[in-house]
């Protein structure tokens, strides 16, 4: 004995293990030998010696057994210890103990001596005999995957070896958890067969999860046989050597998987193995312990569902844990040797005639004949159930079947506990030894009753038979417990036999057991059980304090989980009664939806002032107080607890309802009060995980609304613990199926926990399943990804739930994202449903909810019921087409499920071109009630391929359930299924980024308010999307700001150019020569334009798929400016033009007039010469004073004659109304007696409206109307204005086609359907004629009195005196004027140039210096600008600045764009240093032009020539200056340039002090091209307001086909007032829309319309309802603070508002814009 080795040979052994004490000791404790307080005690002591005296003596206080398995492992570390110290051979098994004779030295189990009886009492009992040489000689040959191998027990060390080779050895140390098994790689998505043993348990578990049921075949691929180089003479052929060594056993793999798991990841593969039809591991042998483990655990996840024939006629059925299933057990165990396969006989007995299965692994199946490693001792079981018809069923009631592995003599303990807990054992014997006689002999006290199979075959049959004889008397064994398989006897009717048998046993068992109980005698043999660990027992526990609790169901909910009962249902009714108003009746809408407002805070309040329940407090405290492990077995266990109690509640209701159904008749009132209560009879752990979300949604409403401080919260840390629910693989709910709503707060904030969680990094793609209830769509999932949605009956899914299923590094960068979001929903038509009013909106709300958060929907389609199909397909197409208004594709895939046929595609092909022709029709049908224009189809809505986007799937089970295993071809079509999903990912990631987790969150929010607003025509613009269109808005500003600065330089250019030719080169070839250059220089910038859009929504930027549908308004928007510019551009150059030939006439009489004073000058100097005596300078400017008089009144007189502009004006005007009659000339006639008008400003009076069509209406929709004609006339007069004020600044003379062109825009105007629909009379159009041109004359005059005095020959000749007066003066006193000269060039001819030039660029660089400054982010898009001034606006609460804003928008908007120019450039020194650096650019160009021009020419006036060539596209000189220049002068050309090039630095400081001189205003208003103006288009856009409220629209781009604002303003506001009290309108248009309210004003003809058909008359507005309660604070902020100035403003009375307007904050008003334009800080 190995007690007595360690005894006899202490000294030598002390002296061995003295070599590594540390080494033994670590092992001694891995082991289990020693305590971790023995070893902590062990390892102070400093002398080895001491310290391995004292470990052996522990060592033997343990027993026999760990003194033998000690001497093993010492053994196994040092490879030369002495025989002498070697464990003895027999100590490994008790049974080993006989002597030759047979006879027994050792007592049977339970009656073992004191003296040899272990201490520990957990110990595995010994087998009382060993087995004799012949016995182990038998039937060598012929075992069930039997080699000899197998009988032996599990070596020390084979275990660590065996996980060595499958690659398992890290595993064994850490355990793999669930976690880890489904996270998704790209090797989990290839197809690829084993191909090295490492490879068997990744295979084994990919399958597995996949409900694959060839999971178990663990051959790896072989390797391709070639033939042999070498030349074979004589064999040919031979027979290949078995490698057998090369794989694996299925059980060893299953047994090495299992030891490697953690407690979780056990109980999936066991719930996988058991939908597989897998027998499942009872027992598993000692592997890391010394002591068999019991899987009760593991086994409690599976639920079996069976109609016993005691129910087949009533047709009920039984549901329950198996764990919990009391039912008769027969065991099968084998004696010795065997050739009859014990498992392939099983599973003949429990398969079916119409459908074999092998339930369990036997040695024809793959890898069945491979040696077990590590499994012998393995316990199997299994069940039978049965389906309630008589004719098939095996067995009437549930049965379970267990099977040993090994032989029972090797394994004594296992067969132990069979006896203990068997009904029958059945024993397959062929020879009986003596020894294993006598171990037969020991039974005989056991209850359980024994059967032996006799297999003839053996060849020592007769001595069998004489043994059992022998037996038979004393076992009480009769003729029928003896079942002997003949030779002649097929398998066939020996199955038959033995199926007699079993079925005679479980017809009338003695003793039936459940599992749990089984577990009890488990332990009492000292077997361990994997539910006894320390944390599952904790987290079982707080569990079991909860599940006692419960007794009726609905009467728990109602006591324990109050929030979310009728609160909750309330609380979802009225969150969705403030978007859809369907109770509002004649309540106004502000003060209905202020009434919903109270209401519900009310429920909140309600809500949060409820107290903790006792359940609810034990909850929490098992998810606070709980290590994850602990908490993971607490929620699974209060899992299965609650599916159970909800199961039996379901069953009990069920029952009643059919007797109520049976015994009422029609009492439709009882059955409805059962209906109800089978509806609330579901509990599970998502209960109670939503109580605590109603708990915080409620705390985090009164911390909101000021009724609680963030100091005074409770369930804080609530999202952080749910966040790291999901992070560990449970489902979260999403939406709540039972009030149909999403706790929008909760749901945020745990995703936003989750986010922190993961550090940021949470790309996902996210994928659903939508389809008819009950028809397999979470089981699609869990069969897809390996998850754990509720499947089972009476736990249909409600509402909708989201997994997390993590993507491995190596698969992130292909498919563009971390995380895969599983989201399962309840299913559509569900039959509790149906028999509601509003089932098929609730289908509608799923639908496009799901839809609109999924990257790929999976529409699953059961191929029965054509009519269901069609009902969901309508439902899936109207959500699709909402999807697409908002500019969201997922990917669609059309699941049709239970198609077995293999030619199923080909077969289908005419069913999925009907299917798209029904989808077509659908599509169009859809638009139609989505209220969509036009002719739309499937295809348009999102990209549908119908060969890759159908996939017909086979039913799930492979049979008749219960005994029924998955279909085969079932987990195949979804594992293709799936991969082809990722392929789609892999190839989407490439054109569009997917979403976080704080934009999914955000688009939940988003997509739930617009769903909430049901019929509403469906289209949003959340923060992402409202991001995105900024983003781009920003990015085509900067676009169209390039475009239009390259056109206007080029046209700058082209101008200049034009102003240096001369009169001769302005021909129209000319004209058409540069208007054809800017013709190509607007297409390139076109094409830029449009290639930048196209590479913009191409670059693969974030979201940019949201706004896919505004990339057409883009588009239109370039091609409108193109146009635009292109007017612009030949406007510009044939004004230019048209101005130059005009020019061009004054500038030719100018030169005559300047070529007779130059002579009249040279011949006054040669007079003055030729005098004798030297005149001095005062008579010099005498004679020079006498010749200039005298030479002026010889000049012929100016073609320039000032003319009366007015004469012009009013007889164009009096042309212009020849055709409107004689009234409308009597009116001007009587307009131009009085010269006031025009003067003041204009006033609409009574007879400026139809007033035969205003009799019958009353007088405020006539005061309206005035309104309206006054609001339109000063618009017309505004444009008019600018139009006058654009001719005036060209600087030119007034030509008679500007008046013509201002009546045609008049005309025009007045024929627009807006003054149309206003009745004017003839008096108004004549008198606003009138008003407008006399005006117009005023500005004309004084443009053409500019132009003739700065054009009058006789006038510049005058100012050119002083410098003929100067150059006369040099000559007579012979001065070398050349400095002067140049300084002269500088100053008459490049100074002026030079302004006009720095003028023309500085207000181009004014605008990019602006637009790059840090300020300047306001500017980048409309709703950025519309956020600053608001905010500005509330800032500095100055009413009147409000008033200028609603009132006057346009004009607000210039003036403070105008305001901010001036402050900004006024503070700073910016403009200056524009200024410098344009005339440093421009000089440095002049100096080297001089310079060339030097180099190139002789005389000055070739030089000059050759100058101005140079710059004549950057600057305009005069001609007449350089004639100035020229006259007289001598100068050297080098010189004079050298000159020049000193004195041009002096003109620059010159010209900058000038500047600044100037305030930052007058600079404004100079230059050409007005930076004002530029900043203005980008922030105001197309100026339309809304036609409620007047609020501008901010949609980017110039030519949107649609506006919209982010925020809508109570219309009062807008001056509207009640008709009947005159008080302010308080009303938004955002609410009125969703309303049942209408409107009434001059578009709908003064009749009334409701406001939710306001885009009947509105096409081209988009009014979203508001995004949240909060989201107008703003706006009623400011009109209950300024409500009583803004009735006097608009000569109204105050609004009498709602009491919650009164209660906004201004920081509550500051947060609901932030909110609106997605400006969060």
């Amino acid at each position: 004995m190995a007690f007595e080795t360690i005894r006899r040979e202490r000294e030598n052994l002390i002296a061995f293990l003295e070599r590594a004490p540390g080494l033994i000791l670590d092992d001694a404790a891995s082991q289990g030998f020693i305590s971790e307080t023995d070893y902590n005690d062990l390892d102070k002591l400093q002398s080895s010696n001491e310290k391995m005296r004292k470990l052996l003596v522990k060592i033997q206080l343990k027993g026999e057994e760990i003194c033998h398995r000690f001497l093993e492992g010492i053994r196994s570390i040092f490879p030369d210890l002495p025989a002498a110290l070697w464990p003895p051979a027999s100590a490994c098994s008790p049974t080993k103990c006989s002597d030759v004779n047979g006879s027994c030295n050792s007592p049977p189990a339970g009656a073992v001596n004191e003296k040899n009886e272990p201490e520990n009492p957990d110990l595995v009992p010994s087998s009382p005999l060993n087995r004799s040489k012949n016995s182990e000689e038998d039937g060598s040959n012929t075992e069930e995957l039997e080699v000899d191998m197998m009988e032996e027990d599990i070596p020390e060390g084979k275990v660590k070896s065996f996980l060595n080779k499958l690659g398992l050895s890290k595993q064994s140390r850490s355990k793999l958890t669930m976690r880890e098994t489904l996270e998704i790689d790209s090797e989990s998505l290839k197809i690829m067969a084993p191909q090295k043993l490492e490879d068997l348990p990744w295979h084994f578990l990919k399958k597995l999860m996949a409900l694959n049921g060839t999971a178990r075949n663990t051959s790896l691929v072989p390797k391709a046989e070639e033939d042999s180089d070498e030349s074979i003479k004589d064999e040919i052929f031979c027979l290949p050597k078995r490698e057998t060594e090369v794989s694996s056993n299925p059980l060893d793999v299953l047994c090495a998987i299992l030891l490697c798991s953690d407690s979780f990841l056990q109980q999936e593969i066991f719930l996988k193995m058991s939908m597989c039809q897998f027998a499942l591991p009872l027992i598993l042998p000692p592997l890391e312990t010394p002591k068999c483990t019991f899987m009760l655990w593991a086994l409690r996840a599976i639920v079996r569902k069976w109609r016993p024939h005691s129910l087949a006629e009533s047709r009920g059925f039984r549901e329950e844990n198996v764990v919990l299933i009391s039912m008769p057990t027969i065991s099968f165990v084998r004696m010795g040797t065997s050739s009859l396969s014990k498992s392939k006989l099983l599973n003949e007995v429990l398969s079916s005639p119409q459908h074999h299965h092998d339930f369990f692994v036997h040695r024809d199946v793959d890898s069945g004949n491979i040696g077990r490693e590590i499994s012998n001792g393995l316990v199997e079981i299994s069940w039978y159930f049965p389906a309630g018809r008589e004719n098939s069923d095996l067995f009437p009631e549930p049965v379970a079947i267990a099977n040993l592995r090994g032989d029972i003599e090797s394994h004594w303990s296992q067969f132990s506990f069979l006896t203990e807990v068997s009904t029958a054992v059945f024993i397959f014997v062929e020879n009986i030894s003596k020894s294993e006689y006598n171990m037969f002999l020991t039974l005989r006290k056991l209850a359980s009753k024994f059967y032996f199979i006799l297999n003839t075959e053996g060849g020592k049959s007769m001595e069998a038979l004489a043994s059992l004889n022998r037996l038979a008397s004393v076992l009480n064994l009769t003729k029928s417990q003896l079942l002997v398989k003949e030779k002649s006897q097929n398998i066939t009717e020996f199955v038959k036999k033995l199926h007699l048998s079993m079925r005679n046993i479980v017809t009338s068992p003695q003793k039936v057991m459940t599992i749990e109980e089984m577990s009890a005698i488990s332990q009492e043999l000292g077997i361990e059980i994997d539910a006894d660990t320390l944390g599952c027992q904790n987290g079982i526990s707080y569990a079991k304090e909860i599940i006692e609790e419960i007794g009726d169901v609905a009467d728990y909910k109602k006591e324990m989980l109050k929030l979310q009962g009728d609160l909750w249902r309330n609380v979802a009714k009225v969150e969705k009664e403030q978007c859809r108003m369907k109770g509002q009746a004649d309540t106004p809408t502000e003060d209905y939806k202020s009434q919903l407002r109270e209401k519900w805070i009310q429920l909140r309040t309600q809500q949060n002032q409820c107290d903790l329940t006792n359940g609810i407090t034990k909850f929490i405290n098992g998810l606070q107080h709980l290590c994850p492990t602990e908490k993971h077995f607490f929620l699974k266990w209060m899992k299965f607890n609650l599916d159970r109690v909800a199961r039996k509640n379901l069953l009990i209701l069920k029952e009643e309802y059919k007797e109520k159904c049976r015994t009422t008749g029609n009492d439709t009132e009882q059955l409805k009060q059962l209906d109800k209560l089978i509806s609330i009879s579901s509990l599970g752990v998502e209960h109670f995980m939503r109580e605590l979300g109603q708990f915080y949604e409620a705390e985090y409403m009164m911390v909101k609304e000021g009724k609680k401080t963030q100091d005074q919260r409770q369930f804080v840390q609530l999202p952080a613990i749910a966040a790291d629910l999901m992070l560990e693989g449970f489902p979260m709910e999403l939406i709540d199926g039972d009030a149909s709503n999403i706790p929008l707060q909760w749901v945020t904030d745990v995703l936003t926990e989750l986010h922190k969680k993961l550090g940021g990094r949470s790309r996902m793609q996210i994928l659903t399943v939508l389809g008819v209830q009950s028809t397999g769509k979470s089981t699609l999932l869990n069969t897809m990804f390996g998850l754990q949605f509720a499947v089972s009956s009476g736990r249909c899914t409600r509402g909708a739930f989201m997994t997390l299923l993590r993507v491995s590094e190596n698969l992130q960068q292909e498919i563009g994202c971390d995380f895969v979001l599983v989201i399962d929903t309840e299913g559509l038509k569900a039959p509790e449903l149906a028999k509601l009013e509003d089932s098929y909106e609730h289908d509608n709300e799923l639908a496009t909810l799901v839809i609109g958060l999924s990257d790929i929907t999976i529409v699953n389609l059961a191929m029965e019921n054509a009519t269901e199909m069609k009902d969901i397909l309508q439902i899936v197409v109207h959500a699709f087409l909402r999807m697409e208004n908002i500019g969201h594709k997922p990917n669609c895939q059309f699941v049709h499920q239970n198609v077995s046929d293999v030619s199923a595609h080909d077969q289908n092909m005419r069913d999925r071109k009907h299917l798209l022709e029904q989808l077509n029709e659908m599509t169009t049908a859809a638009a139609r009630m989505e209220k969509r224009h036009g002719d739309v189809c499937f295809s348009d809505i999102m990209d549908y391929d119908p060969e890759k986007d159908n996939w017909y799937i086979p039913g799930l089970w492979h049979g008749v359930p219960p005994m029924a295993p998955v279909n085969l071809g079932y987990s195949e079509s979804v594992s293709e299924l799936k991969r082809y999903l990722f392929d789609f990912m892999r190839t989407s990631s490439q054109n569009r980024s997917s979403k976080d987790i704080p934009q999914f969150a955000e688009w939940i929010k988003s997509l739930w308010n617009a769903v909430k607003h049901e019929n509403f025509i469906f289209s949003f613009r959340n923060s992402l999307v409202a991001d995105a269109y900024n983003q781009l808005s920003m990015k085509y500003s900067e676009w169209e700001w390039d475009f239009w600065k390259e056109i206007y330089c080029w046209v700058s250019k082209a101008e200049t150019s034009i102003q240096n030719r001369s009169l001769e080169e302005l021909k129209d070839v000319v004209l058409d020569k540069i208007i054809l250059e800017g013709y190509h220089k607007l297409d390139a910038g076109e094409q830029e334009m449009l290639q930048r859009i196209q590479s913009y929504f191409e670059s693969g930027g974030e979201h940019l798929h949201l706004i896919e549908k505004y990339k057409e308004d883009f588009v239109r928007s370039a091609k409108f400016l193109r146009n635009h510019l292109e007017s612009y551009l030949v406007n510009k150059c044939q004004e230019t033009i048209l101005i130059c030939k005009g020019q061009g006439k004054i500038d030719n009489l100018q030169a005559k007039y300047f070529k007779t004073m130059e002579g009249k000058v040279n011949k006054l100097l040669e007079e003055c010469k030729e005098r004798k005596c030297k005149l001095n300078s005062k008579k010099l400017k005498r004679e020079f004073e006498k010749m200039w008089k005298e030479t002026l009144a010889e000049l012929p007189s100016t073609i320039l004659t000032l003319r009366q502009i007015d004469v012009d004006v009013f007889h164009q005007l009096r042309k212009d109304l020849e055709s409107r009659g004689s009234l409308a000339n009597q009116i001007l006639q009587e307009l131009t007696c009085t010269s006031e008008l025009g003067k003041k400003q204009f006033i609409i009076k009574f007879k400026h409206l139809e007033m035969t069509f205003f009799k019958k209406m009353k007088e405020f929709f006539f005061k309206e109307c005035l309104v309206e004609l006054e609001i339109a006339t000063m618009s017309l007069i505004e444009k008019c204005r600018n139009y006058v004020m654009k001719k005036v600044n060209l600087k030119g003379d007034y030509v008679e086609t500007y008046c013509r062109e201002l009546l045609w825009m008049i005309n025009q105007e007045l024929q627009e359907k807006y003054f149309q629909k206003l009745y004017f009379t003839i008096n108004f159009e004549v008198e606003v004629k009138y008003h407008i041109l006399q005006e117009a004359a005023v500005s004309f005059q004084g443009m053409h009195n500019a132009f003739y005095k700065a054009n009058n020959p006789r006038q510049r000749l005058e100012n050119l005196k002083p410098h003929y007066f100067s150059v006369f003066k040099d000559l007579y006193n012979e001065k070398d004027a050349c400095q002067k000269r140049a300084m002269n060039f500088c100053d008459v001819c490049l100074k002026p140039a030079l302004v006009d030039y720095l003028y023309k660029r500085l207000g181009i660089d004014i605008v990019d210096n602006f637009l790059s400054s840090a300020q300047s982010i306001q500017y980048g898009s409309r709703s950025f600008f519309q956020f600053m001034v608001q905010k500005k606006l509330l800032e500095d609460e100055n009413f009147d600045e409000y008033v200028k804003y609603i009132s006057d928008y346009k004009e607000f908007v210039k003036s403070w764009i105008e305001a901010h120019l001036v402050d900004h450039y006024g503070e700073s020194q910016d403009l200056a240093a524009l200024e410098k650096e344009i005339l440093s650019a421009v000089i440095k160009e002049v100096k080297v032009a001089l310079e060339s021009s030097a180099e190139e020419t002789v005389t000055l006036s070739e030089f000059l020539e050759c100058f101005c060539q140079e710059m004549s596209e950057e600057l305009v000189i005069s001609k007449e200056s350089l004639d100035i220049i020229l006259f007289n002068n001598t100068s050297k050309v080098r010189s004079f340039s050298a000159d020049v090039q000193v004195c041009i630095s002096e003109v620059m400081e010159r010209i900058l002090a000038d500047q600044s001189k100037l305030n930052v205003d007058m600079i404004l208003q100079e230059v050409p091209f007005k930076p004002q103006e530029e900043i203005f288009k980008r922030v105001f856009g197309c100026g339309k307001q809304c036609p409620f409220c007047k609020v501008p629209c901010e949609a980017g781009g110039g030519n949107h086909q649609e506006h919209f604002a982010s925020i809508h303003r109570p219309q009062g506001l807008g001056r509207y007032r009640c008709n009947e009290s005159k008080e302010l309108v308080y009303s938004l248009c955002s609410s009125d829309v969703t309303s049942d309210t209408d409107f009434i004003n001059m578009d709908t003809g003064w009749e009334r319309h409701p406001y939710k058909e306001y885009r009947q008359y509105y096409p081209d507005w988009r009014i979203q309802p508001d995004a949240s309660i909060a989201a107008s604070d703003y706006w009623k902020f400011i009109f209950n603070k300024y409500n009583q100035k803004f009735a006097e403003e608009y000569d109204a009375l105050p609004a009498v508002l709602p009491a919650d307007w009164k209660r906004i904050t201004k920081q509550q008003a500051l947060e609901s814009i932030q909110e609106a334009f997605n400006m969060k800080e």
